[in-house]
């Protein structure tokens, strides 16, 4: 042994060479925790007893050094002790540290009692408890050492006791009773040591003295603690006065262990991870007794895997595995305590006669079983912390293992595990091991049965059992069964088992309040939920939907993946929703979907107020139903709710509430939009103009595509963007909608100009420009300034834009509409850089980036972004403008903005190629070309024929020649001013 603990610190051989008080407390924190980082600030404490001066940490590098080379002349490596980031550890290996050796011993000493090989278990335990030489770390004046130290001494005890149970039943009762007399005068409290020598007193003819050994241990209870002898205690001595027979031999080890657990499943599959922590768990030695509680949704294999790990640990627990159903969540009534108690002392072979009629009686008894005996209890169904409470055992070597559908937070000294669904592998791996192989012959059939399932052990099982029962059934036929235009509970149906029927029985045992609120969960549309939303659906104050809420998770009947943020399992939904058709009224219903559609229109209109044009912010008309739970609204808020708005527009439109789907579409479009959820965009716009046309609004119609107009264009469909803008023209003029009329003309004129076709496009604006001269105060309609100013620019007109982009700037500042500050701040730098005063371009461009990132404007920001490297190219910073150029690039890539990557590539390219990387900057040309072409944006096509004729220029000016020639052609089709050529 290199470190002894069990006794005073020893180093070597002899005597610890380790003599200042700081070390040794310092070297016994770290043979305390061998192997383990120990924090620096628990060294500190224990070195400083709490009270550490300002240069604590300078001395432990002082001790920490000093250590070593004291281990070092003992003739122990210096590296045994290893600096961390967080500490100190020491490395020993177990042969080296007395505490370990002695963990190993009484390991292997327990494992022998187990299988009941009585010789060998002794053995093991002499050799356990000839390690120690005294109270462990003696003469250490570290309080933290000492508090460890204690706990060492009292394994120590209990590991004696355990040695006796085995002497006695090897019949060596009169050699004990000399040592057993000496450890209880020692510690006369330890009524485990005085049962003992009372027993090796009366098997060695001396029952006087053992009735003595019991007088003894009441007067001290009495004067120490004022508590009479415990029940063992009380029984052991009302046996020795009735001389009871039993008492005269050691215990039969024929007696068989009481073995109650149910059958374990032999397609018992996954749950890896967690069986591996459970028995890891209940494998280490404890202080105190152990208890996990299994908590989890109906069908998640709660009992399975309880019943699982109790098998895989009975070994550990030799004496008595046992396992009663308490009924929490059943059809029957849940199980009392007190008949509980019965089930589980009739399992331990207690005759009937001996279990006392009131529940205390039966407590005592109860634990007084397990005192002597190393068990686990499975209490499978809880219903509460009260049925559960009376149950448990109270000594350190027994497990208990509760699995509730609740979770039961009153249970002091539990360690809960939630039960997770399955993953999709082990979801296939069990649906196989109960239909058998020809599941790995479909793999994907097999993965959407899983998938339909929901992961849940019961579905798959049940699903599987199905299949198994047809074999002219294929895996992918049960699949589509389970389709999803159809409902998935009525095929999972064996016999009487259902998973209708499980969730049911936890549905049952909710209060009416918490019964509607999950019936009306059951219409909501979306995957995720907050407190907010369940408010606005049930129509209750939102203190009570939190509660409502709580129960719902406590009894895992709704998820709580992230705080706040709630959802339920498809099945659970699809069961919610067929409770919600048979029991609340259409009316109800329609009134619960109306209550969430006005809830989340008004709450998208103030989360996007600062993304939304002008003209758009009265499409959240009239007020809130609920303005009470619009606090605290934000982006952040319409971040998480992106997907469920999407999937409320579409119920919306198809459920009677046509006028909230187009408006909440109208509401987030730019949201979508800018942050490139194009799918997301496309689909609730294409529904809100089903929704319109059906309410037959065509001002509602036109909003839509215009709208759907961005996002066809976002998404490389220009043709398409054209034929909305066109409609919502036409609409607005057979309306007589003036202003709207405007609109549409700008749009168009926006999107010819990205086409290249120039001419149209400035026939549009200037058209739009006419119109808005007759609505000055409207300022929906201003926006035209802005694309003429780009049109300008274009065509080599810079004081016209310039003059455009100011009136812009100006009209909007002074509406402090900060989205089209930006815009305007980054179109004037760009017009700058083109005169090529570029110190005003990155004053402009600064102020446009930090607007936009306030405004969330991606795209914009990612111009300007590159506008600034163009501007730290011009003055000779390639690196910064390299930098620049891909962060901007990132971005474009990142929201879907294809036609801004395609102008960015260009910009990157040209200062690569003023770099020198010539080759690179030719696949950023020809990168851009390649977007351009597929976007139809003629301009930039333009712009990476020319880059790709200026890199070629020298090494091949015939392909030079042909790329600047198709570019001057594009250049002069579509009017577009280029440098060095007349605009």
């Amino acid at each position: 042994m290199r470190f002894r603990v069990l006794g005073p610190l020893a180093v070597g051989d002899g005597d610890a060479p380790v003599t200042a008080a700081r070390d040794r407390a310092l070297l016994a924190m770290l043979l305390l925790r061998a192997g383990r980082v120990v924090p620096v600030d628990d060294l500190i404490d224990a070195m400083w007893d709490e009270r550490p001066p300002a240069t604590a940490r300078g001395q432990l590098q002082s001790c920490v050094s000093r250590l070593r080379r004291t281990l070092a002349a003992a003739g122990i490596p210096d590296d045994v002790i290893v600096t961390d980031p967080a500490g100190y550890l020491v490395r020993v290996e177990p042969d080296e540290l007395d505490a370990t050796a002695f963990e190993q011993a009484v390991a292997r000493a327990r494992e022998a009692a187990g299988a009941e090989r009585w010789d060998d278990a002794r053995h093991e335990y002499r050799i356990a408890l000839a390690l120690w030489r005294g109270p462990a770390l003696s003469g250490i004046a570290s309080r933290a050492a000492q508090r460890a130290a204690a706990i060492l001494d009292e394994q120590r005890l209990r590991v004696a006791e355990d040695r006796f149970d085995v002497e006695l039943r090897l019949g060596t009762a009169p050699e004990l009773v000399s040592e057993l007399s000496e450890l209880v005068d020692q510690h006369p409290l330890r009524e485990r040591l005085r049962a003992q020598l009372m027993l090796a007193l009366y098997r060695a003819g001396r029952p006087a003295d053992a009735l003595t050994e019991y007088e003894r241990a009441r007067r001290a209870l009495d004067d120490e603690l004022g508590v009479p002898p415990g029940p063992a205690l009380r029984d052991l001595h009302r046996r020795i006065l009735g001389n009871d027979p039993a008492l005269a031999e050691p215990p039969r080890s024929a007696t068989p262990p009481a073995r109650c657990l149910p059958r374990g499943l032999a397609d018992f599959t996954g749950r890896s991870d967690l069986v591996s922590r459970l028995v890891e768990a209940a494998r280490v030695e404890p202080e105190k007794p152990v208890m996990h509680v299994i908590d989890g949704m109906a069908g998640s294999g709660k009992t399975s895997l309880a019943v699982h790990v109790a098998h895989l640990l009975s070994p550990a627990y030799p004496d008595a595995q046992l396992f009663v159903d308490l009924h929490g969540h059943s059809e029957r009534d849940p199980l009392e305590a007190a008949t509980a108690l019965v089930t589980l002392l009739r399992q331990l072979g207690v005759p009937g006669e001996r279990i006392p009629a009131e529940l205390d009686d039966r407590v005592a008894l109860w634990r007084s079983e397990l005192a002597r005996r190393r068990a686990v209890v499975v209490l499978d169904n809880a219903a509460s912390t009260a049925q559960v409470a009376p149950l448990l055992p109270a000594t350190a070597h027994c497990l208990t293992l509760v699995t509730s559908r609740r979770r039961l937070v009153g249970l002091d000294g539990a360690q809960p595990e939630s039960m997770p669904l399955l993953s999709a592998g082990e979801g296939v791996d069990l649906l196989a091991r109960v239909a058998g192989d020809r599941v790995h012959a479909e793999p994907e059939a097999a993965a959407e049965v899983v998938r339909r399932c929901g992961y849940l052990p019961l579905a798959i099982r049940l699903a599987g059992a199905r299949l198994a029962h047809r074999p002219g059934w294929r895996v992918a036929h049960l699949a589509g069964r389970l389709g999803a235009e159809r409902p998935v509970l009525p095929e999972l149906v064996a016999e009487d088992r259902t998973v209708v029927s499980a969730f049911a029985l936890s549905y049952g045992q909710l209060g009416e309040p918490a019964q509607r609120v999950f019936r009306l969960l059951g219409l909501y549309p979306g995957e995720q939920f907050d407190a907010t939303a369940t408010a606005a659906l049930a129509d209750l104050p939102l203190p009570e939907a939190e509660d409502v809420l709580d129960e719902l998770v406590d009894r895992h009947l709704v998820d709580e993946p992230a705080a706040g943020r709630f959802r339920l399992h498809d099945l659970i939904r699809e069961y919610a929703s067929d409770l919600a058709a048979a029991t609340e009224p259409e009316g109800e219903r329609h009134a619960a979907v109306d209550r969430i559609c006005d809830h989340y229109l008004h709450a998208a209109a103030a989360a996007s107020r600062s993304l939304m044009a002008p003209s758009a912010r009265g499409l959240a008309a009239g007020e809130p139903q609920r303005p009470d739970l619009l606090a605290d609204i934000d982006l952040g808020w319409l971040e998480a709710e992106r997907a469920n708005l999407a999937v409320l527009v579409h119920l919306a439109a198809h459920a009677g509430h046509e006028d909230y789907a187009w408006r909440i579409a109208g509401t987030v479009w730019r949201f979508f939009f800018l942050r490139g959820y194009s799918d997301h965009l496309m689909d609730s716009l294409r529904d809100g103009l089903m929704a319109a046309d059906r309410l037959g609004d065509g001002d509602a119609a036109a909003t839509m595509h215009n709208y759907l107009a961005a996002g066809c264009f976002r998404t490389d469909r220009a043709q398409e963007a054209i034929e909305h803008l066109r409609a919502a023209l036409e609409l607005r003029e057979r309306a007589g909608d003036l202003r709207g009329v405007g609109i549409s003309m700008a749009n168009l004129g926006v999107t010819y100009t990205q086409l290249g076709r120039l001419d149209e496009a400035e026939s549009y604006l200037r058209r739009a420009m006419d119109i808005w001269r007759r609505f000055r105060a409207d300022r929906g309609v201003a926006f035209p300034l802005a694309e003429l100013g780009l049109v300008a620019m274009m065509r080599g007109r810079y004081a016209e834009a310039l003059r455009c982009h100011r009136r812009y700037l100006l009209f909007y500042a002074e509406r402090h509409v900060d989205f089209q500050v930006g815009a305007a701040l980054g179109n004037l730098g760009q017009v700058r850089i083109r005169l090529g005063q570029y110190a005003l371009a990155r004053r402009l461009l600064t102020a446009a980036v930090r607007i936009h990132r306030r405004t969330e404007n991606r795209s914009g920001e990612a111009e300007a972004r590159s506008g600034l490297g163009v501007v730290a190219r011009e003055l000779g910073r390639l690196g910064e403008a390299e930098r620049l150029h891909r962060e901007a690039t990132a971005i474009m890539q990142g929201i879907g903005e294809r036609r801004g990557e395609a102008a960015i590539r260009n910009d990157l390219a040209l200062t690569l190629a003023a770099k020198g990387d010539r080759e690179q900057a030719m696949a950023e040309h020809r990168a851009a070309h390649a977007i351009a072409t597929q976007v139809t944006s003629p301009y930039e096509q333009a712009r990476a024929l020319d880059g790709l004729a200026a890199c070629l220029r020298d090494k091949d000016p015939v392909r030079a020649r042909q790329h600047a020639d198709r570019a001057r052609a594009i250049y002069r089709q579509t009017g577009v001013y280029r440098t060095g050529e007349d605009g």
